[in-house]
Formats: structure tokens, sequence, C-alpha cells
């Protein structure tokens, strides 16, 4: 007889705790037989051809080095066939902009991980703000969010004899001045629910961790603290954040020495900036105050001094429309510059502040308006900015250009990556479908021109925590499955941040369902259309999107012909407990309030899988050093699917990756290559 187990009835009844178990002897066992069973099935020759054929793409030596610049140089870092690990290295801005740079190597992760037998993997750096001469380099373990700290010189290339050192955990550390550090990690144990540091501690040179002051501490409730040092007046200020929840923030101003704390009088649901004596800020919610009420996502702007007087007389940056939303903000040299989606089109605007309560605005000028654009400083450290931009442009047929946005001056180009497939008889086309609820979901083909009913259609969406899904440059989809005849689609569903905080709320807590009604609404539009038929429909999700793909699965599963659930949330009774789960209840609801567990069993695909029904093939995969959601997701939805007699349920869990596909471009080509031939092959497209 089939094991149901756990169902909607009995949901505690999980006989797969053991999966939890990441490191358990029986969980690796259960893992290296399903391992095997998979690549049997779908590792063949054109699978390892594949796998080559992307880390090529991955390990090209023309695409883009992406830079950030501090002080004299910019920085990148770099990982191709000779050096998969990846290389920190630097170059002057002169040398930069030359068809091949002049690299001056500054760490070789792989030289490292080979001389020290540790599975490294890069994490980032903050070099120490103004000579830059000494960083704080951050190295994870295969690839998770835990990292050990090392404080490295740049001169002599070495990490520094007796400098600082924090054995591996979750979080940061900022440089106050030379021989001071500000500690934002979870290390020594002291934690929060969700894994993350609650403290922030001042450390300063020659003395251990232990003994660092603490100068602000959170309760274990909340998500995390972290801290930042702004330079851009003539004394620094500290900044002490706390996160109640994943979208919440509440923020406390101190003197340069991180001493004498006083908590901004805001609202918790915001998003802040903070330079040169200005605030800005963007609530979730409507606000009113000072006899005015501000719609939700309405960027506000005032003088940080007027504003800790009592003052609420505000500039409006920003006015939000029904599909014109505010993305992101920052500051760079004092200027703002926001980040706009009109529509699903990209644009940016830059303001400089002003007393008189008009901030002067004009719109960069020279970046295209269709497919994903981004701007960002060029400096790491606000208060080195001169104001340089790099913009990012890119669409589902033209790969990514970088482009110098210099202070008054017209977009330049930097590099231009190479195309790593054919667009030959390739078009992009916008649609909608109409959801459950009538709602309009826009969705992104890229294919080619003509319906033939028989299309053989990648589709991939999110819907979760406010990101938006944006038609990127995809060179795996491009290579294995455009180039190929194939069709993509990027479904907008709800639950990201494509059109503001409306679209975002609609899809979380009981209304996550409605992200999953959207994208089985986009799968049944193109039938509709007669681009396809359901059987030849492959799905992919990940993250947040596994809960996306499993309620495929289980509540439409005559809509699609093959699914690929990556990295994966699903099992909603437990997530709250495993790795960083406890700090998404924000999103999802809180399995442990009966009333909210009403919304969350009605997506936890884990307890809605039964058998009888007829499913799609799907293909599960995870890694085993991804710390942030819980590997046993992937693996107990597995082992239930098996155990109810269904032996379309594969699974593939590489031993490294973190929340990624892998530790290095080969094994992220590996991951990815098999999922496509997995799809392809359950399609009935050889």
């Amino acid at each position: 007889m089939p094991d149901t187990r756990p169902t909607i009835a009995q949901p505690d009844d999980d006989p797969y705790l053991w999966l939890e178990e990441i490191e358990g002897a029986e969980a690796l066992a259960w893992v290296a037989t399903q391992n095997e069973r998979t690549l049997n099935a779908f590792g063949t020759a054109r699978w390892v051809a594949d796998r080559d054929t992307l880390a090529a793409i991955y390990d090209r030596h023309d695409k883009l080095p992406l830079v950030v610049r501090r002080g004299r140089y910019l920085y990148n870092f770099w990982t191709d066939a000779e050096h998969p690990r990846g290389l920190w290295r630097r170059t002057t801005f002169e040398s930069y902009r030359l068809e091949e740079p002049a690299w001056e190597i500054l760490l070789d992760i792989d030289g490292l991980a080979a001389s020290e037998n540790e599975d490294w993997t890069w994490k980032g750096a903050r070099t120490l703000p103004g000579e830059h001469h000494r960083a704080i380099v951050s190295l994870s373990r295969g690839g998770g969010d835990a990292v050990e700290l090392r404080e490295f010189d740049l001169a002599s290339t070495s990490f520094v004899s007796g400098g600082f050192h924090l054995s591996e955990a979750k979080g940061d550390a900022a440089w106050l001045d030379a021989d001071t550090l500000l500690l934002s990690s979870a290390w020594g144990g002291d934690v929060t629910t969700s894994g993350y540091g609650r403290t922030v501690r001042r450390w300063r040179r020659e003395t251990g961790a232990a003994e660092a002051a603490v100068l602000f501490e959170v309760a274990r409730d909340s998500v995390m603290t972290f801290t930042d040092v702004d330079r851009t007046q003539a004394s620094p200020t500290v900044w002490f954040y706390r996160l109640p929840n994943f979208f919440d923030l509440e923020v406390w101003q101190a003197d340069g020495a991180g001493e004498n704390k006083a908590k901004l009088d805001l609202p918790n649901d915001i998003r802040v900036g903070l330079h040169r004596g200005w605030i800005t800020l963007k609530r979730r919610t409507a606000w009113a105050v000072d006899g005015k009420t501000y719609p939700a996502d309405t960027l506000l702007g005032m003088r940080l001094d007027a504003f800790r007087s009592g003052s609420r007389g505000f500039a409006v940056l920003f006015e939000p429309g029904k599909r014109r939303s505010l993305q992101g903000f920052f500051w760079s040299a004092g200027r703002l510059v926001l980040s706009i989606l009109d529509n699903l089109r990209p644009q940016f605007e830059v303001l400089k502040p002003s007393d008189n309560g008009w901030w002067p605005r004009t719109r960069l000028e020279g970046l295209p308006d269709v497919g994903v654009a981004s701007v960002s400083p060029l400096d790491a450290e606000p208060a080195e900015s001169n104001g340089d931009l790099v913009a990012s442009v890119q669409d589902p047929l033209t790969p990514p250009s970088l482009m110098l946005v210099p202070v008054g001056g017209a977009p330049t180009l930097l590099k231009r990556s190479q195309p790593t497939f054919s667009p030959n008889g390739l078009v992009v086309t916008r649609h909608e479908a109409i959801s459950v609820d009538g709602e309009r979901i826009p969705y992104t083909q890229t294919g080619p021109a003509g319906e033939t009913g028989e299309a053989p259609v990648h589709l991939s969406g999110y819907g979760g925590f406010g990101i938006s899904s944006m038609p990127y440059y995809n060179h795996t989809i491009g290579k294995l499955w455009l180039e190929r005849g194939g069709t993509s689609v990027v479904a907008n569903i709800r639950g990201g941040g494509e059109f503001g905080t409306a679209w975002h709320d609609a899809g979380r807590h009981a209304g996550k369902r409605l992200t999953h009604d959207d994208f089985a609404a986009v799968a049944a539009d193109l039938v509709r259309r007669g681009v396809t038929r359901p059987g030849r429909i492959a799905a992919e999700g990940g993250s947040n999107g596994g809960i996306l793909i499993t309620n495929m699965l289980v509540r439409y599963p005559e809509r699609f012909g093959a699914l690929f659930c990556t990295i994966p949330l699903i099992d909603m009774l437990r997530y709250s407990r495993l790795l960083a789960g406890a700090s998404w209840i924000a999103e999802y609801g809180d399995p442990d309030k009966p009333e909210e567990w009403e919304w969350l069993k009605s997506y936890s695909a884990y307890h809605r899988a039964v058998p009888g029904r007829r499913y799609p093939p799907i293909l599960l995969a995870t890694t085993r050093r991804d710390d942030r959601v819980h590997p046993g997701h992937a693996r107990k939805m597995t082992a239930k699917l098996q155990a109810m007699g269904y032996n379309q349920a594969y699974f593939y869990e590489p031993a490294a990756g973190g929340h990624d596909y892998g530790k290095d471009n080969k094994e992220r080509a590996a991951f990815a290559a098999l999922g496509l031939a997995f799809l392809r092959q359950m399609i009935g497209w050889a």
C-alpha cells in the first residue's frame, strides 16, 4: 500500500524527519542512491556535452568583468576554467578600458583551497576606507552563507599574521577605523531564531572577539541586526539596524565610536536612505502625517536634522502608479538615483536635494527602455564617490553591456559581452494572461515567430519577497533551449515587486496561492494562444519558486509536461524551524499559529500530495551546503512521492554549492544541464 504520510489531516505524522539530518549516515546513503538513479537516467553523453558547453560559456574569457572602485583601483572577482574557485584582482580605470586590462592578482582562491585543504569559495571583501590597504575577506566552505572572516594585506597580498580572524558564522564586519571592526555576526552562538547575529560588537585589534564590547543588541525573535559607518560628513556616524521581520526596519543613529545611540522616530515598514545629512524613506503602507496622507510606496525626503527635530515637511520624490513602481533608490555623491519600472520598462531619474522642498530631477538618457537595465554606484565607499555610475543593460536576445554614466555626461560603453547563442529567427513579445480572480498577469515570451501548437516551452517564475522577475539574457536557456528551437517564458506573477507593494502583498501569506494560480494561468494562456500544448510545457523554479513548482505538481498537474524544482522550500509546517526559515514568517505566515496554518496548509505540497492523481514528472534538486533553505525540503518531498508509488519523482544533490547550483562553474553547469536534460526528455523533445 502507498504511504501517504504526512497528510493535511495528520501533518505531524512525518516518517522522513531523518532526512533533515544533513550529514546523517542514513540520509547520505539515501542521497547517494537517488543521485545514482537520476544520473543513470539523465546523465547521458548528451548531458556531458551540454555540461561542458555551459561550463565553457560560464568560463569564457570575454565575459564582462564586473567591477567596483575602491580608492584608485577597480576590483573584480573572476572565475574561468583555469581558476574555477576564482581570483580576486584589481586594475586601474585606464587599464580597465583597454581590451585586455592588466590585472594585479590579490588572492587566488584555488591556491588557497589547495594549500589549506579546505573547500573555500569566495564571499567578498571589505577594504579599509581611505587607504584601502587592508581588507576583511569572507570565505565560505562549499558555498554556504556562513563565512570565515580574515584580515588581508593588499600590499603584500597575504593574510595578516595575528590580524583579525573569526571562525565560520553567518554575518559580516565593517571597518570603524584601521584597528577596529564593528562585528555583526552569529559567531559565538548568540543568535536570533533565524540563525543570524543579534549583536553588534566593537572589536579592537589584538583582542579576542569574545572580549569585544556589545554596542547594540536585538531581541532573539528578530531576524537580525547589522551596522554601517557613514563617512559622508565631517564627523562619521554609525548606524545600527534591526530587522524585526523580513520587511520591517528600525534605525538607530550613534556617534563615530558607536556610542550615544538614538532611535529615529520612523514607522517600521520602511526602506530608508541616509546620506550627507539627508534622509529618504519609502513606506509599504499609506502614511498620514503632518496633515497629509502619502500613498504606499511614495518616496519622501528631507534634512535629517529637521526630521529629528520633529518636522515632517517632506518633499515628495516619487509617486507610484498602478503599473509604475519604485524598484530601488540609492545616494551617490549627493545625488539620489531612482530605479523605476513603468509597466515593466526600466527608467532612471536623478534628483538633487534642496531645502525649498523641490528637488530638481533629470532622467538618465541614453539607456534603453526595454529589456533589463540596472544602475549602481561605481564606488564602494559613498564618501569617496565622485558620482560616477555604472549601468548594465541587456534583453533576452542581446547580451549584457556595461556603461559608464558620469555626472552630467552621456553614458559611454565600457565593455560589451559577446553572444553565447544564436538569436536567428527568435523574437521577444509581451503578453498577458487572466488569472482566477481576473487580474492580468504579464509574461515575456522569447522564441520562434509564429505559433505551432507544439512549441517546447520553458516557463519560469518566482513570485515572492517583492523580487521582480525580468527577462534577462539567459546563457543557459539560450544555448540549451532557444538555440535548439524552443521557446522560453518569464512570468510576472504576484508576490514579486514588478508593480510595487500591492503586487507583492497580493501574493504573500494567504495570497501565496494566487501566485500559483497566476503561473498556471500563464501556462493555460500559452495553450489558448496556440503556442503549445500542456504536455510540452516544462516549468522551473527555485527557492521560493520551489513552493511554486510543487504546487503546480499537486494543484495544476494537467497543465505541465515536466517540472524542475531547485533549492526548494516545500514543507510549510516545519519550514520556520529549519535553518533561516524563521526569517520568512512575514512572507508566508507562522505554522505554529493555528489560524495561519490554515492558509499555509493550502499550499504545503508536502502535505497535499496524494496517491492516485496523475502528476507530471518532477526533478527535485538541492545542495548539501545550502544553509539557507534546508535540503530536507527536497529530500522529504522526493521520499514521500516515491513512497506513494510515484516513480517519476527524481532527486539530485551535489555536496557543495550553498543556495546556488554549485561552488564553481563546472558544478553549476552540471546542475543546470541535468535539469534541462530531464525536462527535454520528459516533454518528448529529444
